[in-house]
């Protein structure tokens, strides 16, 4: 008899493929993972379970149609889904002051003047210090020649070119210049302005300190206090241009953050304002012991998010939105860049921000209606066999050194789960929101990014500084010297570092910071969950009476998470690792596995 185990995850579908002889025994065959189609726990899911069983089955030259049993964990469909929500946002009109930071600015220094643009350079007759706004339509050479060549008080140069360095090196009066700035028909002419370049090796220090700014503009405490966005947008540059546009106005907005309303099956409830921040709301979500179900406020960001994962999964379940709820959520605190608008260079801002991981579940399993067509489909007979975190369970038992009672941590891309088998084989579980789907996107929005594809990356394996063409740093110190040379493209970058190729990441935050930000991401959302999962499934709510714990799924083969786990439940006492489910699959595969090895129990009961 062959008998196929599928585990249809949120992100992926796993298969374990047995034979059963004669005697009794049981021998695995293969095993297959392959993307989950559809929502999980929906019809949509068939054509990654049949893709995932001829997979399976190939490997041991086999069909489907080989197969005698088909065993589904019974799963509810869930849908998880993320928010950022701004606290504050920092609106700026009529380019009151615009920031930039090019990448190749020439000289140092800080300069005030007049902007004047070089056509009109003749027709300055006054000796008032001047900076001078240069079109790409002029080339490097003939705009020394005229600066070289001009009587003004000229203090400093706006290149719209990357051409500073050119430039600079061609002037008889060293003066500092910054260049890229692509938007320079839209800054004021006759206004006052700032340029700033760093020294070598420095970052500017007068332009991104809103008292150097008052200083420079003679700006009042109400100014100085408006300017501030524009400061805080300039941290860590190297070079910056700040103009005065006395037409323009600014004002900072509070964006309404909305409110939740948490509610529990005992009619009592607990509402928190998402401006107070994670801490307030997960103490909220804490104190609701029995949590029903979870309200946003209407017209606000976080409202709009939660009515629309139930309309969606109402769809998919084609169950009535009214009959799902809010199972569970994360609140995390982070920062994330805010356009300064009006900024004529994309300029950004890191404003505090609030996110948030819901999970959406429906009160009934349409698993029965997903199974009957599976069967009808490929005339196999197919049973709902079992609740997804005992399979977990039994899968993780086949990991070496564990024993009972045994705990598992399911780390998944949508979901946080975890479930505790006692010794009188009783099973408690619980689903939480928030995983690895949730940390690329919190790594996506505070290193400014705008790639997810690449904060994935970055989530997943080292990053390195590429210090020449020949070596590079890695982040935990290495050095790694190279045979032939490295693609120029990768100079001076820091890169991603996968079994293929070295990807390089286009941004100006350094090795370190980025590196802090992935782990310190990965902590907030990883350890916190397996605290909180680990106490709903613990004896007593007290987490030391689990000895071990067997950590799985996808982001269990993460690089730092399961050793983020360890290091936390340390803390307990607790026996803490990456599973090896049949001594070959690592962290994968536990839910399948269980299914499998629990057909025998069912079978010969």
């Amino acid at each position: 008899m062959i008998i196929a185990g599928v585990d249809i995850g949120n992100s992926t579908t796993e298969i374990s493929i047995a034979k059963i002889d004669e005697q009794g025994y049981m021998h695995f065959l293969a095993s297959a993972e392959v993307e989950t189609t559809g929502t999980k726990g929906t019809v949509h899911n068939i054509k990654g379970i049949k893709e995932g069983l001829r997979h399976a089955m190939l490997k041991e030259r086999l069909q489907i149609r080989d197969l005698d049993l088909i065993r589904l964990n019974e799963a509810a469909p869930v849908i998880g889904d993320t928010a950022m929500e701004t606290i504050t946002e920092t609106i700026i009109t009529d380019s009151t002051m615009v920031g930039h930071n090019p990448d190749t600015p020439a000289g140092q220094g800080v300069a005030l003047g007049r902007t004047v643009l070089i056509k009109d350079l003749v027709e300055v007759r006054h000796k008032e210090a001047i900076l001078v706004m240069v079109p790409k339509t002029m080339d490097y050479e003939f705009c020394a020649k005229c600066i070289n060549a001009a009587d003004q008080n000229i203090v400093g140069l706006i290149l719209q070119r990357d051409e500073a360095v050119l430039v600079y090196n061609r002037l008889s009066k060293k003066i500092p210049i910054i260049d890229e700035v692509d938007g320079i028909d839209q800054l004021p002419v006759g206004k006052l302005a700032a340029i700033e370049v760093a020294a070598p090796g420095m970052t500017i220090k007068t332009l991104s300190n809103p008292y150097g700014i008052a200083k420079l503009f003679d700006l009042s405490a109400s100014e100085t206090s408006a300017v501030i966005p524009i400061s805080k947008s300039l941290i860590g540059k190297k070079s910056a241009v700040v103009v005065k546009n006395t037409d323009g106005g600014m004002r900072e907005t509070k964006i309404k953050a909305g409110t939740l309303t948490l509610k529990s099956h005992n009619e009592k409830s607990v509402t928190v304002s998402i401006d107070e921040g994670a801490s307030a709301i997960m103490e909220a979500v804490r104190s609701i012991k029995d949590l029903q179900d979870i309200d946003g406020e209407h017209d606000t960001y976080v409202g709009d998010m939660l009515r629309r994962m139930k309309e969606n999964l109402s769809e998919l379940s084609e169950e009535a939105s009214n009959h799902l709820t809010i199972s569970d959520l994360l609140a995390i605190d982070t920062f994330v860049p805010v356009k300064v608008k009006g900024a004529l260079a994309g300029e950004v801002a890191m404003e505090k921000a609030v996110a948030i991981a819901a999970m959406v579940q429906a009160d009934k399993l349409p698993m029965n209606r997903l199974a009957k067509q599976l069967e009808a489909q490929v005339n196999i007979p197919v049973k709902v066999a079992g609740v997804e975190a005992v399979m977990a369970v039994i899968g993780a038992m086949t990991t070496k050194g564990t024993k009972l009672p045994l705990a598992i941590l399911d780390l998944g891309g949508g979901s946080t789960d975890a479930a505790l088998l006692d010794e009188k084989g009783q099973v408690r579980s619980i689903h939480l929101a928030g995983a690895g789907s949730f940390v690329t996107m919190l790594i996506d929005k505070e290193l400014r990014l705008d790639n997810p594809m690449m904060a994935e990356l970055i989530k997943r394996h080292p990053l390195a500084k590429v210090n020449s063409l020949y070596h590079m740093t890695m982040e935990n110190g290495e050095v790694i010297f190279h045979h032939k040379p490295l693609p120029p493209k990768l100079y001076a970058r820091v890169v991603v570092v996968t079994d293929e190729e070295l990807i390089p990441i286009i941004t100006d935050l350094s090795l370190e910071r980025m590196v802090t930000v992935r782990q310190e991401i990965k902590h907030k959302v990883f350890v916190t969950n397996a605290i909180r999962a680990l106490e709903k499934v613990a004896p007593d709510g007290n987490i030391r009476h689990i000895p071990n714990v067997v950590i799985l799924g996808g982001s269990a083969l993460d690089q730092e998470i399961p050793e983020l786990i360890q290091q936390e439940l340390a803390n307990y006492n607790i026996v803490a690792g990456r599973g090896d489910i049949r001594g070959l699959m690592g962290p994968r595969n536990a839910v399948a596995t269980g299914l499998v090895m629990s057909y025998l129990s069912e079978a010969f009961r």
